[in-house]
């Protein structure tokens, strides 16, 4: 009995240590509620390394799809890409994942996202060592009216297709 109790107390210590995060602190994580026939949404957090890395992967159980993207001026033109080589932290350095910047794009999504949801997320980080650990992220839904998350008129993915 008592190896038994010693190879779960060992199996569950190697399990919570493979899924350490990457010495990553999120704060102010939040989802933007979607309207009727709303197929993507946004997701918009805070950032902080105590160790260099880079957000290398984003999942959510919500949509089809999950992808880093990146709001830039263009020639006078809002455009939006996705960053597929991932998001430097620097350590010591917050960076924010907000409206008409860098942002989470939740795309085919499963069901409506109502104000009051919580969002599960699932930030995946490399080291500089290429170690891969993993986040899990409950991001809070916020109506469109809302001040504190209402964006730009050019951030609006609402109509957004790839």
């Amino acid at each position: 009995m008592k190896q038994l109790f010693i190879s779960t107390l060992l199996a569950l210590t190697a399990s919570a240590w493979a899924q350490a995060p990457a010495n990553v602190d999120v704060k102010d994580a939040w989802v933007r509620a979607t309207v009727a026939q709303q197929t993507s949404t946004g997701a918009f957090m805070q950032l902080s390394a105590r160790a260099d890395t880079r957000l290398v992967e984003i999942r959510s159980p919500i949509a089809g799809v999950v992808e880093l993207h990146e709001m830039a001026m263009e020639k006078d033109v809002m455009k939006m890409r996705a960053v597929k080589a991932g998001l430097t932290l620097s350590a010591g350095q917050p960076v924010e994942l907000k409206p008409g910047g860098y942002h989470v794009m939740m795309m085919d999504l499963k069901g409506p996202v109502k104000a009051g949801d919580v969002v599960p997320v699932t930030l995946v980080f490399e080291g500089k060592d290429g170690q891969r650990s993993t986040l899990d992220v409950k991001a809070m839904a916020r109506a469109l009216g809302n001040a504190a998350a209402a964006a730009p008129a050019a951030a609006d993915h609402s109509q957004h297709k790839h």
